[in-house]
């Protein structure tokens, strides 16, 4: 079964070196914490925040060494009061988890985006649907 797994992070300034440090770090996250490997990823969307300009977050899944795995980055809405220098993602892959198992990730102040998910593992960044606890 293909099934989306979000995630999300921000960076503190628009600069390549934080925004690809930080994805790479929520990639990692969202692979370990859904047991998932390159080969079992479909595509992976990326969307920046208009106040992010620096880098294209989709290098960061070339430098983890995802080679083949097809990645596209675009602009996120610009929305009044929405997150600032935020990073999304959006992973399509091939689990046999339920959509109530997928563990979503949310980090570096970005969990305000989804809080009605419950927290699980060390209950700071990482995220998933209470039905799967």
């Amino acid at each position: 079964m293909i099934r989306g797994i979000r995630g999300a992070t921000t960076v503190i300034h628009d600069q390549a070196s934080e925004i690809l440090d930080a994805t790479m770090e929520l990639l990692q996250r969202m692979a370990e914490a859904n047991a998932i490997e390159p080969e079992l990823i479909s595509s992976i969307f990326f969307s920046l925040t208009p106040d992010l300009n620096a880098a294209f977050p989709a290098e960061a899944a070339r430098r983890l060494g995802w080679t083949y795995v097809p990645v596209i980055c675009m602009r996120e809405l610009s929305v009044p009061n929405a997150l600032e220098r935020a990073v999304r993602v959006i992973m399509m892959a091939e689990t046999d988890l339920s959509q109530k198992a997928v563990r979503h990730i949310y980090l570096r102040g970005a969990e305000s985006l989804r809080q009605d998910l419950e927290p699980y593992g060390d209950g700071l960044a990482q995220w998933t649907s209470d039905d799967a606890l």
